[in-house]
């Protein structure tokens, strides 16, 4: 619940090291180079030779913290400003090179930092640098580009004080935290965006965007020392400038209070919130192995689940710099009883405070915390992040100085923290409660929303020179993966690709199934009771045992019909046996059969009730015919029925190694993991007939509309769907794919964000998406907006929608296309687990290995006209059904 704003993080403080003025060192961190120019800007550059990928973070220490009274949402307002535009480089050249790139960009605010990223090809590295360097002191910050952005920040408001847990949280925050810079969520309020103005912003930037207020990590398939002379000419010309004085943080005593909530989600939570140590703070190694700790599958607080006494129970740290949110907190079923889910979770913090912890967790915890830091390795981005985490937010020197802290803790210092931080008597109680009665948050009407085309931002605008010459011409990505491709003698397709850029092997396994064809007349759900028993064991180690097994190595293991390992390279055959040994021969104990049958039964009786699944399942009836397998669902009725032995058989037929395709990839050779998975995987045997697991295809859909009420919803979830006669072994799916593109599949450089977000402000996001596959395909329009907006959204998209059907597209927008489809591919495959998630989809599917490469050849040769006869020949508007979450809007 509360995960999205777990990146609360922090600033430096004065804590940041440095290397002198101008200084530059390749200090002990392979592959690194970190430097200081003259005018205080912090530089980190890592070569990454996994994927021909960059990733550029810079982060401004500067979040909500920072804001001036009165205005929480100051730096997230500028966050969204720095996309509208800055000297030399208007918001619409902006998107437009970040979609012919075909890389990621984006930004988030936090409390005490704001950080924009990048993630592209590593040959577009120079215009990465040219933009953050242009938009370090060139934005514009017009009181025009303001006005037409705020309709959309508000638009992000509207969303998030739709849902109740956010509510709950932003309340116990200022109660935590009050009279301090950390009393308010950085996402801001309406009332404080009407306020603000472009002075007020401009302000803001002056003070704290400046270098030496600033971190830049930046990572990937680049030559450190040439990317750091390119840094120093861009970047240092810009002048020094001091910082304002941060305010100390003074902290106020804290009142226990009790928050009582309604929700509309399925199920009900308690949450304990208290104060924790900031990122910044000497405990806050010690605070991470607490959270671990007691998040671990042998901890008292995880057994109320597997025990059936709550739904769920979950422990995490939401942390700014120099304080932080620790929540725990555990699940209730609709219509069950909050008072003794908070009597059991009382008990939990009651025993640790009492008995102690075990420092055999905690040594655990330790070496899962230790490995992370080896498995981060396994993706540039990830790479960067924590380094820009540790730099900027905690205000250390290095990850290998974080690693040391967490080396260094012990049991006594996690006891101590505990005593100190988890006192009932400092704590803010949540409870939230499902119900179908609710009602809009206050301030939630009227959000944003210009009413004509008042903005001159277009996607046919040229680029400037030192972008336009880049990404002129379009070269063809470099293939970087020659997977091994073998089968074993029981069916098992195994595919093996070394990557030694850590010391780690990542394991991913999909056995082919669909619960829709396999799962017996009312027996609807067996899957999802299956899914629940594997973490009960094996037949050889009860659950403990299993767990402990896992937690001796620093192994994560997940099993069913999606399966995983991620395990340091000296555990790997350790860890694959008991991947095996839990996915081929799992416990399932007749205790635990009924804990679970009994938590999905009671899950469900609020799940199906609940805004979000109806929205998804009114659209499933909109779309498929009656009597279609897709339309089966679980009830706690066919739940309840549900045996052991339905359990065991559907087991049985399910799982089976002729459906099964299995990707390693890591330090590890083909031999050494073929025979590895040989020995633990080589005996397992299928029984009868294959099974069905695809669905027959399916006619075009009618059009429909379905309203599903979310009394607690300031603004419309909208979705606008239908079915595609084709699947993906269509050529015509490449025209669409293109097509989609330049409507609303590449985020700002599509139409429909153009249109609807930059030119009206109507919506935060919008998009649309064509999903390919083997039997099936869809095509969906999503987007949030105010319920009065709806209508004038509707109209846009099908506006949209009927030009592509008409109108070829322009030449130029179909280059924007191609070369995001083409130059996007070496980011599909730029981490460890994306490269064995695509050999993984790629294989079931029955696509070949090099999928993106055949997808080129398409692109490369479809012209404008075919994209308009695709469009013309599936997407139907006359076709399109529209679910709509929330109020209703005006006419309906």
């Amino acid at each position: 619940m509360f995960k999205a704003l777990a990146h609360g993080l922090l600033l430096g403080f004065g804590l940041l090291a440095t290397a002198g003025p101008a200084a530059a060192t390749a200090n002990r961190h392979a592959n690194t180079l970190r430097a200081t120019l003259d005018n205080g800007l912090h530089v980190v550059i890592i070569h990454d030779a996994l994927a021909p990928v960059v990733t550029t973070q810079i982060t401004y220490l500067a979040g909500s913290y920072q804001a001036p009274q009165s205005y929480p949402g100051t730096a997230h307002a500028l966050e969204h400003m720095l996309f509208r535009g800055s000297k030399g480089l208007s918001a619409a050249q902006l998107d437009k090179m970040s979609g012919k790139m075909g890389g990621v960009v984006n930004a988030f605010t936090t409390n005490d930092a704001t950080q924009y990223y990048f993630v592209t090809p590593a040959s577009y590295l120079d215009v990465l640098l040219r933009i953050e360097a242009t938009r370090m002191r060139g934005a514009l910050l017009t009181d025009k580009n303001w006005a037409l952005e705020k309709g959309a920040i508000e638009q992000e408001v509207s969303r998030n004080i739709s849902d109740p847990g956010f509510l709950a949280f932003q309340q116990a925050q200022r109660i935590l935290y009050a009279d301090t810079g950390y009393a308010e969520n950085p996402l801001g309020t309406r009332p404080s965006f009407d306020r603000t103005t472009a002075s007020v912003l401009r302000r803001f930037y002056d003070n704290w965007y400046v270098p030496g207020n600033a971190i830049f990590v930046i990572v990937g398939d680049i030559d450190p020392q040439v990317t750091l002379t390119k840094i120093k000419q861009l970047f240092g010309p810009i002048a020094a400038r001091p910082v304002p004085t941060r305010a100390p943080i003074t902290l106020q005593p804290v009142k226990p209070q009790t928050i009582r909530m309604a929700t509309p989600a399925a199920t009900g939570s308690v949450q304990f919130l208290y104060r924790m140590p900031g990122m910044a703070s000497e405990d806050y190694a010690a605070a991470q192995i607490l959270m671990d700790v007691l998040n671990n599958a042998r901890s008292p607080l995880a057994e109320l689940a597997a025990e059936g006494k709550v739904l769920s129970a979950d422990a995490q740290t939401l942390p700014f710099s120099h304080g932080g949110i620790g929540v725990v907190e555990v699940g209730f079923p609709k219509d069950g009883n909050a008072r003794q889910a908070r009597l059991h979770l009382e008990q939990i913090i009651t025993d640790l405070l009492e008995n102690g912890i075990s420092p055999e967790l905690v040594e655990a915890a330790k070496r899962a915390e230790l490995a992370q830091f080896e498995f981060a390795k396994n993706s540039a981005a990830t790479l960067a992040s924590t380094w820009s985490q540790v730099l900027a937010w905690r205000g250390l020197d290095s990850p290998a100085q974080a690693a040391q802290q967490i080396g260094a803790v012990d049991t006594a210092a996690v006891e101590r923290l505990a005593r100190e931080h988890l006192k009932p008597d400092q704590r803010v109680t949540v409870v939230l409660t499902p119900s179908a009665k609710g009602k809009r948050p206050p301030q939630s009407t009227g959000f944003g929303g210009t009413e004509s085309f008042t903005g001159d931002d277009t996607l046919d605008v040229p680029l400037p020179t030192w972008a336009s010459q880049v990404l002129a011409k379009l070269k063809l990505p470099h293939w970087t993966l020659d997977p091994v491709q073998m089968k074993l003698a029981n069916g098992i397709k195994l595919i093996v690709q070394p990557k030694s850029v850590s010391q780690t092997v990542t394991v991913v396994g999909h056995i082919d199934h669909s619960a829709g064809l396999q799962e017996p007349r009312g027996q609807e759900g067996v899957g999802r009771v299956l899914a629940a028993l594997f973490d009960y064991g094996t037949t050889t180690l009860d659950r403990d045992a299993f767990h402990k097994a896992l937690d001796d190595i620093a192994a994560r293991v997940t099993s069913g019909t999606e399966f995983s390992l991620a395990v340091p390279s000296q555990n790997f055959e350790r860890g694959l046996q008991l991947l095996a040994d839990n996915e081929l021969r799992p416990a399932l104990p007749q205790q635990a059969f009924t804990v679970q049958r009994d938590t999905l039964a009671r899950t469900l009786a609020g799940e199906l009730q609940s805004p979000r699944y109806r929205m998804i399942r009114a659209l499933k009836q909109a779309l498929l015919p009656s009597g279609d397998p897709g339309l089966r669902e679980a009830t706690p009725s066919t739940v309840g029925k549900l045996t052991l032995q339905d359990v065991q058989n559907h087991f049985t037929a399910t799982y089976r190694p002729d459906l099964t395709t299995l990707v390693v990839v890591g330090d590890i050779t083909p031999e050494q993991a073929k025979l590895t998975i040989e020995k633990y995987f080589g005996d397992w045997q299928a029984h009868g007939s294959k099974p069905e697991v695809v669905p027959p295809r399916v006619p075009l859909n009618p059009p429909g509309y379905a309203l599903v009420p979310n009394p607690y919803a300031s603004q419309n979830q909208v979705l606008m769907g239908q079915m595609l006669d084709l699947d993906l072994n269509n050529p015509d799916r490449y025209a669409l794919q293109l097509g989609n593109d330049v409507l609303g599949g590449s985020g700002f450089a599509s139409r429909l964000m153009a249109d609807i977000r930059v030119r009206h402000g109507y919506a935060y996001s919008v998009g649309s998406v064509m999903d390919f596959d083997r039997s099936r395909s869809i095509f969906y329009v999503q987007y949030g907006s105010d319920p009065d907006k709806v209508a004038r959204v509707d109209a846009l998209v099908r506006r949209n929608i009927d030009v592509l059907r008409t109108q070829p597209v322009e030449a130029d927008e179909l280059d924007n296309a191609r070369q995001y489809e083409i130059r996007s591919i070496p980011l599909g495959v730029s981490s460890v687990e994306r490269i064995a998630r695509s050999l993984l989809a790629w294989s079931w599917h029955g696509e070949p290995l090099d999928q993106p490469m055949v997808a080129v050849k398409h692109y490369l040769t479809l012209t404008p006209q075919q994209v308009r006869a695709a469009f013309e020949k599936y997407v139907k508007p006359q076709h399109l059904t529209q679910v709509v979450q929330g109020p209703a809007p005006p006419g309906h």
